[in-house]
């Protein structure tokens, strides 16, 4: 696998995924070629991902490519380098997931948003989930934190909510 070209590579796929939905096209399943999809799956991707951002891209004029690049690489490190190209036979229960409304230290979503964030870094969200959801994008927007950001430091904090807790309270005070 070349590595150097996955951007490109993913820009490509991302804006072929953007004009089929915009075209009426439908079904992650459909987007993509065998090598394609194989080449996503080598990069801890799936065309869920790419249907997704489509998705959300057209009907709400975000993510983006950009952002969502910047989340696949951050995905896709973790992938390669701390699950060793290995994906996960885990898939999150959404039930499992707190609810949309719950708090902590006075910020809704971020309870919900620490477990999903594991969940993308593992390639645990079940087709169902997106992280960078609109309620994501709504609470990134509020607390001036980029995704990708977010989802590196969860990263880097993988046991301790407590740590990201904190570090997201600093940056909401314009501190972080």
């Amino acid at each position: 696998m070349k590595h150097y070209d996955f951007a490109q590579k993913f820009h490509a796929l991302h804006d072929r995924a953007a004009g089929l939905y915009a075209k009426g096209q439908r079904g992650a399943a459909t987007f993509f070629s065998p090598t394609e999809t194989a080449w996503l799956a080598a990069n801890g991707l799936t065309a869920q991902h790419l249907f997704d951002y489509a998705e959300d891209f057209s009907n709400y004029g975000e993510p983006g490519a950009d952002l969502a690049l910047a989340i696949e690489l951050v995905r896709r490190d973790y992938f390669l380098n701390a699950q060793g190209g290995k994906t996960s036979p885990t898939v999150l229960e959404e039930e499992a997931l707190p609810a949309k409304a719950e708090a902590v230290r006075g910020i809704e979503w971020l309870p919900r948003l620490i477990p999903k964030a594991r969940a993308k870094l593992r390639g645990e969200l079940p087709a169902t989930l997106m992280y960078c959801c609109g309620g994501d994008r709504k609470f990134f927007k509020a607390h001036d934190i980029l995704p990708a950001e977010f989802l590196s430091l969860v990263w880097r904090n993988l046991a301790n909510d407590e740590a990201v807790v904190e570090w997201v309270v600093r940056r909401a005070a314009g501190r972080g």
